[in-house]
């Protein structure tokens, strides 16, 4: 008797098997060696403008000019640092660009989220219409409404001594209210609130209504914890944005002592001269918030990301 084993039926031949596992091998290999290539080199142009604008704020004036290629300073130092608190006010348009960038991130969470909820868990005619027209002013350019906003401001009555008829003063201009007020309940911070608060359950606010909780109560203190995820990625956006803020600022706040980092930055270049090393050295200060907030919130901006994909 024969000891043999004959193969299945249509069972395809060892050969032909072990080819095709070698293809499929070199196949992934090859795509993954491509992948990596690929990630490599974004990585590479997204972070050695950083890492060439640290080490050329850490070169003396005369090597930023004649070394500008190299990324590793001959004489490191920081003069530069000193320099931005030194001869001018810099400590101060940091200070004015924190409250700017904190200030509109507790206004845009508190007016964004409130207006957010009543959008999505509130029943009322012209419903609708108002989230339309939410919408509808996301697509107007900022550049369009700032005359209009600048007016409005300068001339709002018995502010900024300014009498009933908004004369004799100056409103909100050169004051923090400037840049806060009109951005204090954004119209994406608006959409962004109404989307989140529309994929939870309607059945929590119902329980809450039947126990006798107010409307309020019910925002604050059940619907507004559910939404940690949300907030947290509405508030780095917002941070950054009245941080890197530079038009507006501009435009409302012309007093030396209120101007942001942004402005100061600016002032660094002129027409006759650019001072690159204090440019550069205020550039990485005023990079380091936005990246340590980043930081802090990209746990909630993960579990956004998830809680989107899972709606």
């Amino acid at each position: 008797m024969s000891t043999l084993a004959t193969a299945p039926a249509g069972a395809p031949a060892p050969a032909a098997v072990s080819t095709e596992t070698r293809l499929l091998t070199a196949r992934t290999v090859l795509g993954r060696t491509v992948w990596t290539l690929a990630v490599v080199l974004i990585s590479l142009t997204t972070v050695m403008p950083l890492i060439w604008t640290l080490s050329t704020s850490l070169k003396p004036e005369g090597e930023i000019l004649s070394s500008y290629l190299q990324f590793v300073p001959e004489n490191p130092t920081l003069a530069n640092y000193v320099t931005l608190f030194t001869d001018g006010p810099f400590g101060r348009y940091l200070a004015n660009s924190a409250i700017i960038a904190l200030g509109g991130v507790a206004t845009n969470l508190f007016f964004g989220g409130l207006a957010g909820y009543a959008l999505a868990k509130l029943t009322f005619r012209g419903r609708g219409a108002v989230f339309s027209l939410f919408l509808g002013s996301m697509m107007v350019p900022g550049i369009i409404t700032m005359v209009p906003t600048f007016l409005v401001l300068r001339r709002f009555p018995l502010v900024g001594g300014n009498d009933l008829f908004g004369e004799g003063g100056a409103g909100f201009i050169n004051s923090y209210g400037a840049v806060l007020i009109p951005f204090a309940a954004g119209p994406f911070a608006v959409f962004f609130m109404r989307q989140f608060f529309q994929a939870l359950p309607d059945e929590l606010g119902d329980a809450a209504r039947i126990d006798g909780a107010s409307e309020f109560r019910i925002f604050w203190n059940i619907y507004l914890p559910l939404a940690k995820a949300g907030l947290a990625v509405l508030g780095v956006l917002t941070f950054q944005a009245g941080w890197n803020s530079f038009l507006w600022p501009l435009i409302a706040l012309n007093d030396p002592e209120m101007l942001t980092v942004q402005v100061g930055l600016a002032g660094y270049v002129n027409e006759y001269q650019t001072q690159y090393g204090p440019l550069l050295a205020g550039t990485i200060l005023a990079s380091l918030p936005v990246l340590v907030v980043f930081i802090f919130a990209q746990r909630y901006i993960i579990e956004n990301f998830a809680h989107s994909g899972t709606k």
